[in-house]
């Protein structure tokens, strides 16, 4: 009679304090080593965009004081045509003068001479007008281009600098990007929950510190004697009760960072 195979499930195993808390003080140096790498481009990004940004809006200025010295240019084109019409009315009227029958139509005729003379000064004035804003346009147009090509050098300059950093630090961000997923993997949900949560409220990024001078590494409010022993028995996770972050003592540091070197 054949004996059936007896075949046991492997239970998963579980981690302990202490094993949790180097993965989290592991994963934190990671994450510290990323944020340092992207602290090293600086505002380099931003700069660029705003760069950007300002050559776009001076394109855009001297695009449309161009269109408006245009619109300008066509005003001043209708103006000497309207003076050209009041030039020929006033040798009509003066020619009718020649031939009129009573004062009446002679003092009509100068009333309608001295009207298109008048339009004539107003038109000569509006070109004055429209030729001096056309001068002030130009020169505004003339800064802003020399401004355009100060700008697209400094955006040249900071597009190359931003290209060189990039290329030296990202190989070294994506391997450490992959020991950053590799080690959250490893960590329990609800731990790798709280410690995002408490590394997005920190200033620094810090969610793992240790403890300095008796005072926690984060917010460095002091921490009693007997929670200092705590910690240091790593049998369980203790936080801050100033700043909220998770705290591991020094030779537990000390080791996951030889580990991590």
């Amino acid at each position: 009679m054949a004996t059936k195979s007896k075949t046991t499930t492997q239970e998963p195993k579980e981690t302990t304090i202490e094993e949790r808390l180097k993965l989290l003080y592991a994963l934190q140096l990671t994450d510290s080593k990323i944020d340092a790498i992207r602290r090293l481009r600086g505002e380099l990004p931003l700069e660029v965009q705003d760069l950007e940004d300002e050559i776009a809006g001076l394109n855009t200025r001297v695009q449309n004081y161009e269109n408006e010295i245009k619109e300008l240019e066509e005003n001043i084109s209708r103006k000497r045509n309207e003076i050209k019409d009041a030039e020929a009315l006033i040798k009509k009227y003066e020619a009718q003068q020649m031939n009129v029958r009573n004062n009446r139509e002679y003092d009509s005729l100068s009333k309608e001479i001295e009207y298109q003379t008048l339009e004539i000064e107003l038109c000569n004035k509006h070109i004055k007008e429209f030729t001096k804003q056309i001068e002030e346009k130009k020169e505004t147009i003339e800064k802003s281009k020399e401004l355009l090509e100060e700008r697209k050098k400094d955006l040249a300059s900071k597009k190359e600098e931003l290209e060189e950093i990039i290329a030296e630090t990202e190989k070294d961000e994506k391997v450490l990007q992959e020991r950053s997923k590799e080690l959250q993997a490893q960590i329990e949900p609800r731990l790798l929950t709280a410690y995002k949560r408490i590394r997005a409220n920190a200033r620094n990024g810090l969610a793992i510190v240790t403890i300095q001078r008796d005072a926690c590494g984060g917010c460095f409010n002091k921490i009693p004697p007997q929670r200092q022993l705590d910690i240091k028995t790593r049998k369980k996770v203790i936080v801050c009760e100033y700043c909220g972050r998770i705290l591991v003592d020094d030779e537990l540091a000390k080791e996951v960072e030889e580990q991590e070197k």
